[in-house]
């Protein structure tokens, strides 16, 4: 009888939030990863989670150790494509959390190194394993609404004081367009494809806000409207989803409970993992609502997908061209609130149509 092989080794740049909230979890909890060292200059709070694991304070060793075979990036934005590069060139694949780069050169670059090397590039997505997400693609998938003319999305949070963290600051890749736009603009265009145009309006609304804390993205398509929308001072009443179809109205009224359910310490697949009390409201015009239970989410299949590309030996480009593709769109939203102009997402013809560019491999980790 084969022996099962052995499991993939992880090095983890960075223990702040996303590494110590989303990641760490998350890698430990598919049995095909083996998380063997962090990068963090905090060794007590990564051992207080993670006993007797191996810190190292450099993030370029991490990303150029010999115990490794993933390099997964969670570090702060700007050192994204500086770290993703390290890693490449030294033979890792890569995960990076999002947004994947500052700028849309920078993610060119990194792909077309990814494909020299050919090794995975994925970006953290992970909200595509989200229960609302689900919920709302799985109704559009069964013509609940009919055709869809008209889409929100809202990834809106209340902390009505300006903390002192580079999130919130005014360096490179700060602000809530990158922070929580990615996430938008991914399942956007996972549901609908690319827009024709883009046009953005990004505001800092809290007193002393060093960044934009507030994003109004609207997504042209020939005949549907997809709004993206974030702000850092919405209290409660803002729907997560609305969509309006020719059959009639849905909404989903709230945000998945992963990240509360990982902040709370449940263990990912643990009883209760992503499940989501929310259902789905339908409204069909004539006054009549019905309702239908969400899809309950899991983010681990996110890291799944990611050990059986990296396990499968034929490297698939897929994620990675589509994580170009959501760059792309995060840099025209951005150029269009710095200009007031309407812009195309600035992507050549086969950054477009990625199908025959993205190799023979097995399928992206996606939804």
């Amino acid at each position: 009888m084969a022996s099962a092989p052995a499991p993939i080794r992880v090095g983890l740049i960075g223990y702040g939030y996303a590494g110590k909230t989303f990641h760490a979890p998350l890698i430990r909890a598919v049995p095909a990863l083996d998380l063997r060292v962090v990068g963090s200059r905090d060794p007590t709070k990564v051992r207080a989670d993670l006993p007797g694991m191996t810190v190292i304070a450099e993030p370029a060793a991490v990303a150029a150790s010999d115990d490794v075979d993933l390099v997964v990036i969670a570090s702060p934005n700007d050192t994204h494509a500086p770290l993703a590069r390290l890693a490449l060139q030294a033979g890792k694949h890569v995960v990076v959390d999002k947004p994947f780069t500052l700028d849309l050169a920078e993610a060119r670059d990194l792909v077309a190194l990814a494909r020299h090397r050919d090794r995975m590039l994925s970006v953290f997505h992970n909200r595509r394993w989200d229960s609302d997400y689900l919920t709302v693609r799985a109704a559009i998938a069964e013509g609940r609404v009919g055709k869809v003319r008209h889409v929100e999305s809202h990834f809106d949070r209340f902390r009505p004081q300006v903390r002192d963290r580079w999130r919130e600051g005014a360096g490179p890749g700060g602000g809530i367009w990158y922070d929580l736009g990615p996430h938008l603009v991914d399942q956007a265009l996972q549901l609908f494809g690319l827009p024709d145009r883009i046009t953005a309006n990004l505001a800092r609304l809290r007193q002393g806000a060093l960044s934009d804390d507030w994003a109004h993205v609207v997504l042209d398509y020939p005949d549907l409207r997809v709004v993206l929308q974030a702000s850092m001072l919405v209290a409660g009443g803002s729907p997560r989803f609305l969509v309006h179809g020719e059959a009639g109205s849905l909404v989903k009224q709230r945000l998945d409970i992963q990240e509360q359910q990982l902040l709370a310490g449940l263990a990912p697949g643990a009883p209760g993992w992503g499940e989501d009390p929310d259902g789905i409201a339908i409204h069909d015009g004539t006054g009549a609502v019905t309702h239908a239970p969400a899809v309950a989410g899991d983010q681990r299949h996110y890291y799944a997908g990611v050990a059986r590309q990296v396990a499968q030996g034929a490297i698939d480009h897929t994620a990675a061209l589509e994580a170009l593709q959501v760059m792309a769109c995060i840099e025209a939203a951005l150029i269009s609130a710095r200009t007031g102009m309407s812009l195309a997402p600035p992507l050549t013809p086969e950054e477009r149509d990625p199908s025959g560019l993205a190799g023979d491999g097995a399928a992206s980790p996606r939804a």
